[in-house]
C-alpha cells in the first residue's frame, strides 16, 4: 500500500543513487561508458527505498538510522550485484569463460573490484549522510502523515 513514508524513501535513496553514480564517475577513467548508469542506480534507489526502508518506518527516531543505513547497505549491495551481473554477462558473449561455474565466480570478483571504487572517504561520507537523511525524513513523514 502506497503511504508518504515509502514514497520519500524512495526519493530520497533514488537521489542518493544518481548522486552516488555521478561522483563514482569522477573516480573512474575518462574512457569509460557509462550509458544510464546514473539513472539505473536512481532506479533502483527508488526500488530499494520504497521496499526496504518504507516499509520500516514508523518504528521510532533511534531505529530510523539503522533503517536508513540498512536501506544505503542494501542498494549498494544490490547496485554492485547487478553490475557485476551485468559486465560478467557482457564478458561471457565475448567467450571469455570456460564454463557456467567460471562465469557465476567473475560476478563476486567484478563485484569485488567494482566495490573497491566506493572505499573511498569521499563515497564514504555521502552514503553515511545519505543513510542518515533517508531515515529521519522517512521516519518524520511517517509520523507527520499516517
Amino acid at each position: 500500500m502506497p503511504t508518504a513514508a515509502k514514497t520519500i524513501a524512495a526519493l530520497c535513496l533514488a537521489a542518493l543513487g544518481y548522486v552516488s553514480s555521478e561522483l563514482v564517475k569522477t573516480l573512474l577513467p575518462e574512457i569509460t561508458n557509462f550509458g544510464n548508469f546514473s539513472i539505473f542506480n536512481a532506479a533502483l534507489g527508488g526500488v530499494v527505498g520504497w521496499f526496504v526502508v518504507g516499509s520500516r518506518a514508523g518504528r521510532g527516531t533511534r531505529d530510523a538510522v539503522g533503517n536508513g543505513i540498512t536501506g544505503v547497505a542494501a542498494l549498494i549491495f544490490w547496485a554492485l550485484f547487478l553490475h557485476a551481473c551485468y559486465e560478467m554477462f557482457q564478458l561471457s558473449m565475448k567467450r571469455r569463460y570456460d564454463g557456467p561455474v567460471e562465469a557465476f565466480a567473475a560476478i563476486f570478483e567484478i563485484g569485488i573490484e567494482y566495490g573497491t571504487v566506493l572505499v573511498n572517504p569521499m563515497m564514504l561520507v555521502l552514503f553515511l549522510i545519505g543513510a542518515l537523511v533517508t531515515g529521519y525524513l522517512t521516519e518524520f513523514v511517517s509520523r507527520r502523515w499516517k
